[in-house]
C-alpha cells in the first residue's frame, strides 16, 4: 500500500473509533405485562364431536408497539405461555395494541403508555374475541 493512502486509512479509523467510544447509548426502560383473552363464543352442549378445552395460544394474538401517532411500529411482541410479555424500549410514548388479522373477531382497546430510562411501567391488554367481539371491552 503506498504511504499516500495509509495516513488517510489511518486517520479513518482513529475517528470511528473514536466516535463509537464517546457514543453511549441512551438507558432504556421496560414494558410488562399481561395479555388476557376473553372468548365470547357460544355455549355447546358436550358431545362427542367436541374437541376439549385447551390453554390459550398466546402467540395467535400478537402486539404491536406503536408511536404515539401510530404512525410507525416500533416492536412487535408476542405473550408467553403464561400471557406474560416483557420488552425493552426507549424512553418515549407509545401506544400498545393488538395486532389484527384480516378476519378476525376481536376487539382491544389501545393503551398508551410513556417509557422512563431505567423503570418499568405495567400495562395489561384484554382481548374480547368471538361473535360479541362489538360489546366494549373491559381494560385495568
Amino acid at each position: 500500500m503506498s504511504p499516500s493512502l495509509k495516513y488517510p486509512i489511518a486517520a479513518f479509523i482513529f475517528f470511528v473509533l473514536v466516535g463509537t467510544a464517546l457514543i453511549t447509548a441512551a438507558p432504556q426502560g421496560f414494558l410488562e405485562g399481561q395479555l388476557k383473552i376473553i372468548s365470547h363464543r357460544p355455549v355447546a352442549l358436550a358431545d362427542e364431536n367436541t374437541a376439549p378445552m385447551t390453554a390459550r395460544n398466546y402467540a395467535d394474538y400478537p402486539l404491536s408497539i406503536l408511536t404515539r401517532d401510530e404512525t410507525k411500529q416500533i416492536a412487535r411482541i408476542t405473550a408467553d405461555k403464561d400471557g406474560n410479555y416483557r420488552v425493552a424500549l426507549p424512553p418515549g410514548d407509545y401506544i400498545l395494541d393488538v395486532q389484527r388479522g384480516e378476519s378476525a373477531q376481536l376487539r382491544a382497546k389501545p393503551q398508551p403508555f410513556t417509557v422512563v430510562a431505567n423503570e418499568t411501567v405495567h400495562v395489561d391488554m384484554t382481548i374480547v374475541t368471538g361473535s360479541s367481539a362489538e360489546a366494549d371491552t373491559p381494560q385495568e
